[in-house]
């Protein structure tokens, strides 16, 4: 296990499953494997305590599974479990968009809150379809997750916000082993955070959903390719399993 340094007893909760949260993110936590606490406990010179607390709000965020016996492993997420997901995005998203464009609208003050929080978010959405153009993996995800979290701050509803944040983050889990075996990646990154935020930007609700229209089919597209077995599965050395095999 790639250990990160040690860590300050402050917030010493938090810091180790954002630190474990990045090793999976980042693919040198590969879905199966397994730990204990004493192991994490071990690499990062703390007690067992916060590691167990830690592991514990992974396992809630969908990112680890325990077993009573065995301690905790990296969950494996299937072809049809990131279908779900993106489905449950898009459908929430979808009910999002309605009751900004279709609901009572925004005050004067609101619509002010709402430009200067859009500043912001340009600048991730340049940042995020820059790292998309270029290939580049890690510098994606974090400017993605950031992206995607400032702009769902604009809903004004914390639930949903934090329920999405969830979704993408596990949505990313699964999609990072492929990734990075695929020497088609790039072509298979989406890029259109700037365009999304220039149609917020002018209230086009058409514009909004043909843009949120793209960002999910171009998911379930790339579903469907791993579904007809054309990436090998992480770490298997197999084809991934096609529509009529189980998904391990």
């Amino acid at each position: 296990m790639c250990a990160s340094g040690a860590v300050t007893r402050s917030t010493l909760r938090q810091q180790i499953a954002d630190a474990l949260r990045d090793e999976v993110l980042a693919g040198r936590l590969q879905p199966g494997r397994e730990f204990t606490v004493k192991q994490i406990a071990e690499q990062y010179g703390v007690s067992a305590t916060p590691v167990r607390e830690a592991l514990f709000d992974l396992s809630a965020q969908g990112l680890l599974e325990s077993d009573q016996h065995r301690g905790f492993r990296v969950r494996e997420f299937t072809v049809a479990d990131y279908r779900s997901l993106v489905e449950a995005r898009s459908l929430v998203i979808d009910g999002v968009i309605r009751g900004i464009f279709f609901g009572a609208g925004l005050s004067p003050a609101q619509r002010a809150v709402y430009r200067d929080c859009l500043v912001a978010v340009r600048r991730r959405a340049q940042e995020a379809a820059r790292a998309a153009r270029g290939g580049d993996l890690d510098i994606l995800i974090g400017y993605d997750l950031r992206f995607w979290r400032e702009l769902g701050t604009l809903v004004g509803n914390a639930y949903i916000n934090g329920f999405l944040h969830r979704l993408r983050i596990q949505a990313w889990v699964f999609a990072v082993p492929y990734l990075r075996h695929d020497p088609a990646a790039r072509d298979w990154l989406w890029h259109g955070h700037e365009d999304l935020v220039a149609a917020i930007t002018l209230g086009d609700h058409d514009a909004v959903r043909a843009v949120m229209d793209d960002y999910n089919t171009h998911a379930l597209n790339w579903a469907d390719r791993l579904a007809a077995g054309e990436l090998a599965h992480p770490g298997r050395g197999g084809r991934t399993p096609g529509p009529g095999a189980p998904e391990a």
